[in-house]
């Protein structure tokens, strides 16, 4: 049997189970509620593997890859710090407060949260703006992390690659919703893992083991096997501040606290996302070993592909093809659900005053994921930069924008609405200059925008009128005053 022959027949088969889950999940979708966030009915486990491979997409597995390929080992520590703050921390800090107060609010969005939370309007049309057209940029990363894999393994055209798995993508989150989402997660972080485990066995048995990659990567560059190392301290602590905090701001990972049933459960998920979690470090380790055994290289996006190609059989490139395949439609699938909801229930429905059926409801959320995921598709047909570089900078832009608002929102009492409208605003146009004069000093757009935002939040709320404290008793499941 052929290579291209085995390739197509583990593709057909995962994709088969992927729209026939968009299938049955769009059986029992009954309102809106349920096509945003299952009707917040989701269990710990499928809560913590989903989360996992919507954060782990095909950005980090191939851009991860990448970066591991032109920087080295010191990316190892990206992988590392990912699990601690965006995987535990994250968990920790935010997960029961987050599900607490919006269910005491009665949001099913970051929007709605920071607009009912501070009594700002202004803020649900915002920040509907800002996700949408960022989160759209982050899709366009992951379409280009799936076309490499199409171009390398199969040896059909960049284009179809984009155009097939983004196809797929769309159908079954407009059929299924979050329902659908969840549970492909669910399955795609173990497909996911399981390819990136053999991936890393077979790339340390091929270069003669780790301590051999070490000495090869050394001759080549002592950097690569050096912390900062040819990266430099500014760059590789920014990105691992950029892909790890900035995670506590991204509307796709903090959507899975608000499902989630019971506040009980997020103790088993906050484990089990962890420990999930752990395969980030492979991707970076995977693709420093590329560049012994495949030096020189058209792009450093391409390390993962070829040395897949190069160390594994064809039945398991085939299972890490599914892998890379499930790490980006898990993530693209989440990204729409968000944008979906920004357009129809902040923007549309709550910014506009426009009052819908839950039935005209739930037929433009669909209309709204098909035409978004449509957009994405036609800009990466054409995309620009490295696949982390793009995801930085759209991660950056809508972390700086939302990450105080909700961390402050659920703990600080004392945070006003002019407080967040300011933090906000602030931390999005820092970084977003930051990163359109270069980044000086090597220091992404993320820190400044985020240590802005943090100044503003705390300094404006201090000198500007405080929110009702019966609004605020209410948020805290307190006994309203008097």
């Amino acid at each position: 049997m052929s290579e291209r022959a085995i390739y197509s027949i583990v593709l057909a088969l995962y994709l088969s189970l992927l729209l026939l889950v968009g299938l049955f999940t769009s059986r029992r979708l009954r309102h809106v509620g349920d096509f945003y966030l299952g009707g917040r009915r989701i269990g710990p486990w499928v809560t913590a593997f989903s989360y996992v491979a919507a954060y782990f997409s095909s950005v980090v597995i191939i851009g991860g890859g990448g970066f591991g390929y032109k920087y080295g080992m010191a990316t190892l520590w990206i992988g590392a710090i990912n699990v601690l703050l965006g995987c535990t921390l994250a968990w920790i800090v935010l997960g029961k407060r987050v599900r607490e107060f919006t269910t005491r609010l009665g949001t099913m969005t970051i929007p709605g949260f920071v607009a009912e939370r501070f009594r700002a309007r202004e803020a649900r049309l915002f920040l509907a703006a800002v996700i949408t057209v960022f989160l759209i940029v982050y899709n366009v990363s992951i379409l280009k992390g799936m076309g490499h894999t199409f171009e390398v393994l199969m040896g059909l055209p960049y284009t179809w690659g984009v155009l097939l798995s983004g196809a797929i993508i769309v159908l079954y989150v407009a059929w299924g919703g979050y329902l659908a989402v969840v549970w492909t997660g669910f399955f795609q972080a173990w497909v996911m893992g399981a390819g990136l485990i053999l991936l890393a066995f077979g790339a340390v048995k091929a270069v003669g083991g780790l301590a051999e990659a070490n000495l090869k990567l050394m001759a080549i560059d002592p950097g690569l096997v050096e912390t900062p190392g040819t990266w430099g301290w500014a760059g590789l602590v920014s990105y691992c501040l950029i892909v790890s905090f900035g995670v506590w701001g991204m509307p796709q990972m903090v959507i899975r606290f608000y499902s989630i049933k019971d506040v009980r459960m997020l103790r088993i998920g906050a484990v089990v996302a962890s420990l999930g979690g752990s395969m980030a470090l492979l991707p970076y380790l995977c693709g420093a070993i590329a560049r012994v055994l495949h030096p020189g290289l058209a792009s450093p996006d391409l390390a993962i592909p070829t040395l897949t190609k190069a160390v594994l059989s064809p039945w398991g490139g085939a299972v890490f093809f599914a892998g890379v395949l499930a790490a980006g439609m898990s993530t693209f699938s989440s990204v729409l659900i968000i944008t979906s909801s920004a357009l129809v229930r902040d923007f549309l429905e709550e910014g506009l005053n426009r009052r819908l059926s839950e039935r005209q409801a739930l037929r433009l959320s669909r209309i709204s994921s098909l035409i978004v995921g449509l957009v994405a598709l036609l800009i990466a047909l054409r995309p620009p930069g490295l696949i982390l570089v793009l995801t930085a900078f759209a991660w950056a832009v809508i972390a700086s924008t939302t990450l105080w608002p909700l961390l402050f929102g659920i703990y600080w009492k004392g945070a006003t609405r002019l407080g967040a409208l300011f933090s906000m605003v602030g931390g999005f146009l820092i970084a977003l200059i930051w990163m359109a004069i270069g980044s000086p000093f090597g220091v992404h757009g993320f820190i400044p925008g985020l240590g802005v935002g943090l100044i503003l939040l705390v300094l404006v709320s201090r000198f500007t009128e405080k929110l009702p404290e019966g609004h605020l008793a209410r948020l805290w499941g307190e006994r309203e005053p008097g």
